[in-house]
C-alpha cells in the first residue's frame, strides 16, 4: 500500500515514532501519542471511491478486508502485511432501530449501535485486531516480545486474551480481585490468558501494568496505546456507513478511561478530512456518578481536571478515576461541542431495564448512557427530532448477576421500577389462567 502512518506526540514537540516501536508516551516530554495517517495521499482518491470501497467490502469474504475494521485497513493500519493480521471478523454489529424506546423518551429516531455483538462481546475487540496484529508482526519481524498484558476491569482482557490465543502469543491480564464478573472473568481464563487478580482497583492496575510494560519486553494493550484507538475508531465510520453515509445529530457514549470518546472523535475527523461527510454530530459522554472526574471536569469549563477515588458501581468497566485518555478525550468533546452528563446507580439501572422492555439487552454502561440520554431529553438539550445513536459497549449476557439482582430488588441505591419476577404457582389450569389474565388486564 503506498500509504503511510506512524506515532506522534499529541503535545507541542511532535515527536514521530514508527508503528513496530515498543513507545507508549513520547520519550521526549512525556505526553501520550496518536497514530497519525498521510492524509494527503489519502485525499488522492475521491471521498465517493472510499465508500464504494468500503461498501464493496463490508462483510464480505475476501481475507481480511471482510472485517469491518481491515475493511478500512488504509485508514487503520496499512503497515501490517494481511499475513499478520489476526482478525475474527470484528465489527460489523447491528445498528439497532430503538423505535419504541424512542416513543417512549421522545425522540423520533433513535438508535443503538449494539458493539456487544462482537467476538468477545464487546467493542474492545475492534482495538484488539489492530494491536495484536502489530504484535504478531513485530515477532515475525523477530522482535523479542514475551507477551502482551493489559490491566482491565473485565472486557479488554477478553478481547486481548482471544485474540492472542489466535496468534500464539501468551496474553497477560491484570484484574481487580472482586470487582469483575463472573462472566467477564472466566473469558480470559477460557482463552489461556496468564490472569492476575489483585488487591486493587483498576488504576492501581493500571500503575502496575505501566511499570511492567516500561522495564520488561512484555508489550502493553491498554488504550494509552494508540494503535487501540485505530481500530476503535470504526465504529464511527461504521455508525456512518450504515445510516447510508448520512451523520446523525448526537452520538452518545459511555466513558470510563475515555479511550473510546477519543476514538470516536478520530473516526470522524478523519471522515471529514476525506470530504466523506460534510457535518460533524454532536458527541455527549455519559460516566457513572461514582466514578466522574471528567463530568466534574466538564462542569468547570473543562478548566481543570482532578482524578477521583472511583467508587462501587455497576458499570464496572469504568470504575476509573484518573483516566489515561482525558486530554484526547477533552480535546474531542470541544472540537465536537460535546456534553458531559453522569448517572447514578438508580438512574443507570432504571434505564437498563426499561431498555430491556423494549427488546434490547443492555450491559450497565450502556445503561450510564441511555440514562445520559434521557436527561439531556428532558434538560431539552437533545430535541425530539434530532437523529441520535447511543453506543452500547458490551452484550447484557456477561452481566446476568446485576440483572438479576436488579428484578430482585437486590442492588444497593436502587429503587427497581421495572421488576419482572417469575409468578410461582401450582401446575393447575385455573391457576395458571388466572395469572396470565391478571398480567394482561394491567
Amino acid at each position: 500500500m503506498p500509504y503511510k502512518a506512524w506515532f506522534q506526540c499529541i503535545g507541542d514537540c511532535g515527536e514521530k515514532y514508527a508503528l513496530d516501536e515498543m513507545v507508549y508516551e513520547c520519550r521526549r516530554c512525556g505526553e501520550l501519542l496518536e497514530v497519525r495517517h498521510d492524509m494527503e495521499e489519502l485525499r488522492k482518491k475521491p471521498a465517493a471511491e472510499w465508500k464504494s470501497l468500503w461498501d464493496a467490502r463490508y462483510r464480505r469474504t475476501e481475507w481480511p478486508y471482510g472485517s469491518s475494521v481491515w475493511g478500512k485497513k488504509e485508514l487503520v493500519c496499512p503497515a501490517v502485511r494481511d499475513e499478520n493480521i489476526v482478525s475474527l471478523y470484528e465489527g460489523g454489529s447491528n445498528l439497532f432501530r430503538a423505535s419504541r424506546l424512542g416513543e417512549q423518551i421522545g425522540v423520533e429516531n433513535l438508535w443503538v449501535k449494539l458493539c456487544g455483538n462482537e467476538h468477545t462481546g464487546s467493542f474492545k475487540d475492534l482495538g484488539m485486531t489492530v494491536l495484536v496484529s502489530m504484535v504478531n508482526q513485530m515477532i515475525a519481524g523477530g522482535k523479542k516480545i514475551l507477551g502482551v498484558a493489559c490491566a482491565s476491569t473485565g472486557d479488554t482482557s477478553a478481547a486481548l486474551a482471544a485474540y492472542c490465543a489466535a496468534a500464539g502469543i501468551q496474553a497477560i491480564v491484570f484484574l481487580p480481585r472482586g470487582k469483575v464478573s463472573t462472566a467477564q472473568l472466566i473469558q480470559p481464563i477460557a482463552n489461556g490468558a496468564l490472569t492476575l487478580s489483585l488487591d486493587t482497583d483498576f488504576d492501581g492496575c493500571m500503575q502496575l501494568i505501566r511499570q511492567i510494560c516500561t522495564r520488561e519486553n512484555i508489550y502493553l494493550a491498554n488504550s494509552m496505546n494508540s494503535l487501540r484507538v485505530e481500530g476503535q475508531k470504526t465504529v464511527a465510520i461504521e455508525i456512518v456507513q450504515q445510516l447510508d453515509w448520512e451523520v446523525p445529530d448526537w452520538i452518545i457514549i459511555p466513558g470510563g478511561n475515555l479511550g473510546n470518546v477519543s476514538a470516536l472523535g478520530k473516526g470522524l475527523m478523519e471522515m471529514s478530512e476525506l470530504g466523506i461527510i460534510r457535518k460533524l454530530p454532536r458527541i455527549a459522554c455519559a460516566q457513572a456518578a461514582q466514578a466522574n472526574p471528567l463530568y466534574r471536569s466538564y462542569r468547570t469549563g473543562f478548566a481543570e481536571f482532578h482524578p477521583v477515588k472511583a467508587k462501587r458501581t455497576a458499570a464496572t468497566a469504568i470504575q476509573i478515576g484518573n483516566p489515561v485518555s482525558v486530554k484526547k478525550a477533552i480535546k474531542v468533546l470541544k472540537e465536537f461541542n460535546g456534553v458531559v452528563e453522569e448517572a447514578t446507580e438508580d438512574e443507570l439501572s432504571n434505564a437498563c431495564a426499561l431498555a430491556d422492555r423494549t427488546g434490547l439487552y443492555t450491559c450497565p454502561h450502556t445503561g450510564v448512557a441511555l440514562a445520559a440520554l434521557f436527561k439531556l431529553v428532558k434538560k431539552g438539550q437533545i430535541r425530539k427530532s434530532d437523529h441520535v445513536v447511543v453506543i452500547s459497549t458490551a452484550h447484557g449476557l456477561k452481566f446476568s448477576e446485576f440483572k438479576t439482582r436488579y428484578h430482585e430488588g437486590k442492588l444497593p441505591e436502587v429503587t427497581p421500577r421495572y421488576a419482572n419476577l417469575p409468578v410461582e404457582l401450582p401446575a393447575e389450569y385455573e391457576a395458571v389462567k388466572s395469572a396470565i389474565f391478571k398480567a394482561i388486564e394491567k
